[in-house]
């Protein structure tokens, strides 16, 4: 995208919590991709790029609280400016490990408010069981959440793989009296887990979301969005945020159930100690 990742988090927290239609959702996106020039776009600019009217372009700005897009581009000035004009030094190794520094350190801000995590905590640990939503990309870090998960929750089912039975695991899973799901939907977001997830909330799942943006496709079909961005800096992405606030997420659910939670360690350790599973 030619602009450093700071830049684009900043760019999207603006629409952090907005509820915006499909349409707006794509502006935001729009503003997201190409954050180095949003703020020196015209309205008409944004809405060629995005596919929509000159309008829609306005009501999005509107609908975020600002008097028209003028406003909206003005404080995209403000608060992109001087981030974007930083100097980067170091090579493209540093760069990238430097960013990665800036996203932790970003969630370290957002987590001040824990609103959110709160209640994809609630949701989650009530759930009997779990089913947790990781394809292609997302489905190690899935894996990960699920591994440590099961510790401490009787029923967790990772789902990380795709094909005509991911459907069906889910409808077995809310046969069994599951009443919310975990979905990890990471870029370049798979049509797949889109879908699963839309068909999760058809089927009366409560969703949380843990995603790179809040302008993520998987926003709109979420309950709860907790976006931690990811690194683009190298040929592959790094994931070192949407990993902590996986584990940031399982802190809140085993806050959430602070008795069952310790009973269940309890008993992993004693089975682990008599059953010689670890070394040290």
């Amino acid at each position: 995208m030619g602009v450093n990742d700071e830049v684009v988090r900043t760019v999207a927290d603006l629409f952090l919590g907005a509820r915006l239609t499909p349409t707006q959702r794509r502006i935001a996106h729009c503003l997201v991709e190409h954050a180095a020039k949003a703020a020196y776009l015209s309205a008409a600019e944004v809405a060629e790029l995005a596919g929509v009217s000159q309008p829609s372009v306005t009501r999005f700005a509107m609908a975020l609280g600002y008097e028209g897009y003028p406003a909206l581009r003005r404080e995209l000035r403000s608060l992109t400016g001087p981030q974007a004009a930083a100097p980067a030094e170091g090579n493209p190794m540093q760069l990238a490990v430097r960013a990665e520094a800036a996203h932790l350190e970003r969630l370290h801000h957002d987590l001040a408010r824990l609103d959110d995590v709160q209640r994809a905590a609630g949701l989650l640990v009530r759930s009997r069981p779990l089913p947790v939503l990781g394809l292609r990309a997302a489905a190690p870090l899935a894996g990960y959440f699920g591994y440590f998960a099961a510790k401490v929750h009787p029923d967790v089912r990772v789902l990380d793989s795709g094909g005509t039975q991911l459907l069906d695991r889910l409808d077995q899973a809310r046969a069994a009296g599951a009443g919310a799901m975990l979905a990890v939907v990471l870029p370049r977001y798979p049509r797949e887990s889109l879908d699963a997830v839309r068909e999760a909330r058809a089927s009366g799942y409560a969703v949380v979301a843990i995603t790179d943006s809040a302008v993520s496709p998987v926003a709109e079909a979420a309950d709860v969005v907790l976006p931690a961005a990811v690194g683009t800096q190298l040929v592959f992405d790094l994931h070192t945020g949407p990993m902590a606030m996986a584990m940031v997420l399982l802190q809140a659910m085993c806050d959430a159930a602070p008795e069952p939670v310790q009973r269940r360690l309890e008993e992993f350790e004693a089975t682990a100690s008599r059953r010689h599973i670890f070394e040290a």
